[in-house]
């Protein structure tokens, strides 16, 4: 039978041999490592994120369980994935965007839940008297926005998910969001992480350089 996968984002000391106890610790509950990607490094500390592959029926709290009995390490997050990380993903989807004939942000919001890990992705405007959702991922929020305090928005940043602008049915499913300007900033593609983690630093850089390559693609093209 197929195994199920899981995405787990871990923090652990990065010193020598860390990761391969972790490796040790999760292979003793039948866990795979099938793909890994450093997210960020700090003094002293790394944040990992890390597609795991379990036998059917087995529980991903015994994961958990089983990575934080190294001194140091903690689970941030857990939760089903399918396919494994690729450190080059950023690239392919800037090709893809560049290339496609037309609907190019179409492209962008359908493309950047899998390749920046996140639940969907919209392209938002001002509008008179509201917002307009411009384009939208699969799993885009069917409660619409009426109203951001962020357009225009000028750099990449993690937005505040208790915010006065976030619909009362994004809250009730603890909506972690970032988002970065396309263009001028008139634009933004913004990202939900339903149940979290939240954005890391080196995340929301990630998105900003993301926007910015699409959005010099989009006046290229102009």
């Amino acid at each position: 039978m197929a195994g199920v996968s899981y995405l787990l984002r871990v923090y652990l000391q990065d010193r020598p041999g860390s990761l391969g106890l972790l490796a040790v610790q999760l292979g003793s509950v039948g866990a795979d490592i099938l793909s890994l990607e450093v997210v960020e490094r700090g003094d002293g500390y790394a944040v990992d994120d890390l597609v795991v592959e379990v036998s059917p029926g087995s529980l991903p709290d015994a994961l958990i369980t089983a990575a934080e009995k190294l001194k140091g390490v903690r689970v941030d997050s857990i939760r089903p994935y399918s396919g494994v990380l690729d450190t080059h993903r950023e690239l392919e989807l800037v090709d893809q965007v560049a290339t496609v004939g037309r609907d190019r942000l179409q492209v962008l919001v359908d493309n950047a839940p899998r390749v920046l890990r996140v639940s969907w992705a919209m392209v938002v405007t001002d509008a008179s008297g509201g917002v307009l959702q411009l384009f939208g991922s699969s799993g885009a929020p069917e409660t619409p926005l009426t109203h951001v305090d962020w357009l225009p928005l000028h750099d990449a940043a993690q937005l505040d998910g208790e915010g006065d602008w976030v619909p009362d049915a994004w809250k009730d499913m603890d909506t972690r969001m970032a988002a970065a300007p396309l263009g001028n900033g008139d634009k933004a593609i913004l990202l939900g992480r339903i149940g979290g983690p939240d954005f890391r630093p080196s995340e929301v850089a990630r998105l900003g350089y993301l926007a910015g390559i699409v959005s010099t693609v989009l006046r290229a093209e102009s």
